[in-house]
């Protein structure tokens, strides 16, 4: 199937590793070009590299209030053009209600909900029709994952935000999509599976509760979000994906 990706141009943020990186490897690998982001300089450089001539790396925290427009336009510097952003953030701080202090919550904010909105924001101005804004998300969008309290009060906030935009900007053409992953096997779920004291026994526990008895690779989620924000999805907006091997129950 031509995804009709060849030649587009899409920001991925948070894709030195983990599922932003396999969202922009997919699309590489498909014929798009990509900026990708990271807060480490050298780590995103290496990044960029490894996906090739069609990829250059920027260095830009999310939190970071100029970082939005400074993408779009070496989207355009680079490649001349720029189609659509995938906005995936590191996951903030566990712990629970009586562990997480107020710095926390906000570095949390400033990263994962205002940092998002500003990328979008700035996204919907500079996108024409075709356009597409895509979130990645979590799970805890529809059920809160215990030990994980900041990003279960940011994330459904996040969820409700991309329906409003969705509403917005369908009337120009601009597309709204989020991506709800679950138990997907990267370094972060990796790390909260040892919290437990007992990775294994955790990861052999969640691997229960989730009918394809497994936990999803990163290449499966970057091959749904490469699909997502490519034309081949041109009548699909306003709507959370689960990618989570049918983890979530509900309809």
């Amino acid at each position: 199937m031509d995804l009709g990706l060849k030649d587009r141009v899409y920001i991925v943020t948070g894709a030195s590793r983990g599922l932003g990186n396999a969202s922009a490897r997919a699309l590489v690998a498909d014929g798009a070009k990509v900026v990708i982001t990271g807060r480490d300089e050298q780590t995103v450089k290496e990044a960029a590299a490894e996906l090739g001539s069609g990829a250059v790396g920027v260095a830009c925290d999310n939190a970071d209030p100029s970082g939005a427009q400074r993408l779009v336009s070496a989207a355009r510097a680079h490649f001349g053009r720029f189609d659509g952003i995938l906005i995936s953030v590191g996951g903030p701080a566990p712990g629970f209600v009586a562990d997480n202090s107020d710095e926390q919550w906000a570095a949390a904010f400033e990263s994962v909900f205002l940092g998002a909105v500003r990328l979008a924001r700035t996204a919907a101005a500079e996108l024409g029709e075709g356009g597409v804004i895509g979130f990645v998300l979590s799970g805890s969008v529809h059920e809160p994952i215990p030990g994980l309290t900041i990003s279960n009060g940011l994330r459904p906030g996040l969820a409700g935000f991309a329906k409003s935009l969705a509403a917005e900007l369908g009337p120009r053409g601009i597309r709204v999509v989020g991506l709800l992953p679950s138990r997907i096997d990267t370094d972060r779920v990796r790390e909260l599976d040892a919290l437990s004291g007992d990775a294994e026994a955790a990861r052999t526990a969640n691997e229960a509760g989730i009918p394809l008895r497994r936990y999803g690779t990163p290449d499966e989620f970057g091959r749904a979000a490469a699909f997502l924000l490519s034309p081949a999805a041109s009548y699909l907006t306003g709507i959370m994906l689960p990618v989570d091997g049918g983890a979530r129950h509900g309809f």
